[in-house]
């Protein structure tokens, strides 16, 4: 698949509530002419609010910092539709977490003990409209790809859905109300309930939150 050219410039916002961590990776992020670090902030609400006023291409978001944490940060960020690309920076190499970064939209993964080497790659991958992923982390990606094959083999699959309730499946995926989607369908709330209904039998998930985290998980199956 053919990617984007890098922009002349790449204006970036680096979260991370540890201000010696913050200066040295905006030393190793400037020594890149085209990158431009146009604000730093040490928490995830003060992230959001210089993300939303300045408007970076991409922004470097810490997993956990104070007043939003990074994940919370994520779910506003595609909440609120801003046009900005994250990249999650974390000591974390726990699965867990990088399977919830991803589906949450991320396009990139650093460990912050590579962040040194990975970090100008990552951005300039994620610029180009790429994902980056910390080498050492390739095995999850390998992982995610055969629970994918999995799901797609076994029954029931998502294959079993009719196109309207892939389109409802796709629309829960990103956090929208029964009323959203109805108004996007242009079909009654009734007739939504009735489709979320029938994904949660064909597909045997169960409980008020499930069949979103499945959505979430598998947005990109549904496009």
């Amino acid at each position: 698949m053919q990617t984007e050219s890098m922009k002349a410039e790449i204006r970036i916002l680096i979260a991370d509530d540890h201000p010696i961590f913050r200066r040295g990776l905006r030393s190793v992020i400037e020594t890149e002419p085209r990158l431009r670090i146009v604000a730093e902030a040490e928490d995830g609400e003060t992230a959001l609010e210089q993300i939303q006023t300045l408007q970076p291409e991409i922004a470097l978001l810490d997993m956990e910092m104070p007043n939003k944490g990074g994940f919370e940060v994520m779910r506003t960020i595609e909440e609120r539709k801003l046009p900005v690309a994250v990249i999650f920076l974390t000591m974390h190499k726990d699965e867990r977490f990088f399977n919830t970064a991803l589906n949450l939209g991320a396009k990139g993964y650093v460990l912050k003990d590579s962040a040194g080497k990975d970090i100008i790659a990552s951005i300039k991958a994620v610029a180009t409209g790429q994902n980056f992923i910390s080498p050492q982390l390739s095995t999850y990606l390998l992982n995610r790809r055969a629970r994918s094959v999995s799901l797609v083999e076994q029954k029931p699959r998502l294959n079993d859905l009719t196109p309207t309730e892939r389109q409802v499946l796709r629309l829960i995926a990103t956090n929208k109300t029964n009323k959203e989607i109805a108004d996007e369908l242009c079909i009654s709330i009734r007739t939504v309930e009735k489709h979320r209904a029938n994904i949660s039998e064909k597909l045997e998930l169960h409980g008020s939150h499930v069949l979103l985290s499945f959505a979430i998980e598998h947005r990109s199956e549904l496009s």
